[in-house]
């Protein structure tokens, strides 16, 4: 590094100029080398505490040391084999995961399944794996607020369940389970359901019949969100967007509230979006790539 800033004073000033991205490159790489794991697994926490967890979760470090030097982080919404795999090839030791690799516990680890051998495979390999699932969802900017920044709304506050947690640096940060806000020009209901299509790249809308009036106040809830059904019509949405239903929960709505559901995977799939903006502001210089490997198990044929 001395050598190199030794040798750069030499050159001319446009020389320095038209050197100037190569020289910012470098720079990022050796900045990216001085991050350890621990200070992107922190920033994620800032911004979504791990207090905002649902009881049931088990968000954070899954597995790995955290005091080794980030050579990349691949983002994902799962943890398979084949997304460790990707991390492998693409030089990546950090994995940031929306859904947690370890859900329930593992009594052994033996391949057994496909959790068992994603974690031998991750262990093997020196890559930690680190998860931010309802905490990223119930935080203000998570997951909600980006499907609803997708969709186009505005004036986006929480409904449902209100939540408030203390971040590892000591300041509040706000939470809740849904998010509402409203279209910027009220829209039909079938023009509602092609924009989803559209937006979130769904083949496939299942929806209660289709409401009469227009819609404008919109609902959302990423996942699996019908428990927040109640409490958007509660909030006076006229639309209620979320990625599972049950059967039985679609009754009895009709003309009440349009419910869109647009598929688990779907409805969270920018998730890797946000711990990108995150990392970058956060840990500049740290190499962050989008898996391009489709987790999604569903297919509609």
């Amino acid at each position: 590094m001395a050598d190199w800033l030794k040798n750069n004073k030499k050159r001319t000033k446009g020389e320095r100029q038209t050197d100037g991205l190569a020289t910012f490159s470098y720079l990022c790489i050796l900045n990216s080398q001085d991050v350890k794991i621990i200070e992107v697994l922190r920033a994620l926490e800032r911004f979504a505490p791990l207090p905002l967890q649902e009881s049931f979760d088990n968000a954070g470090l899954q597995t790995g040391l955290t005091e080794t030097e980030v050579s990349g982080a691949l983002l994902c919404l799962d943890v398979t084999e084949a997304v460790v795999a990707e991390a492998v090839a693409t030089g990546c030791n950090l994995i940031v995961s929306h859904h947690p690799l370890i859900f329930h516990p593992l009594r052994h680890i033996s391949g057994g399944n496909d959790v068992q051998r994603a974690v031998m495979m991750a262990i093997k390999n020196d890559i930690a794996v680190v998860s931010m699932h309802t905490n990223m969802d119930n935080a203000r900017g998570g997951v909600n607020f980006k499907i609803a920044d997708k969709m186009g709304l505005e004036k986006c506050v929480f409904f449902g369940e209100r939540k408030c947690a203390t971040a590892i640096d000591g300041t509040e940060v706000q939470g809740g389970n849904g998010v509402i806000g409203s279209l910027a020009k009220p829209m039909a209901a079938d023009d509602f359901i092609k924009m989803l299509k559209s937006q979130f790249d769904v083949e496939c809308v299942q929806a209660n019949q289709l409401l009469r009036r227009k819609i404008e106040r919109v609902a959302v809830c990423g996942g699996a969100g019908s428990f927040l059904l109640g409490d958007a019509i509660k909030a006076g949405a006229d639309a209620f967007v979320t990625g599972e239903m049950h059967y039985h929960e679609y009754f009895g709505h009709e003309q009440e509230i349009q419910i869109a559901v647009i598929g688990h995977f779907q409805s969270e799939q920018y998730t890797n979006e946000i711990f990108r903006e995150i990392i970058e502001k956060e840990c500049p210089g740290v190499k962050t790539l989008l898996t391009k490997t489709c987790t999604n198990p569903i297919l509609y044929l």
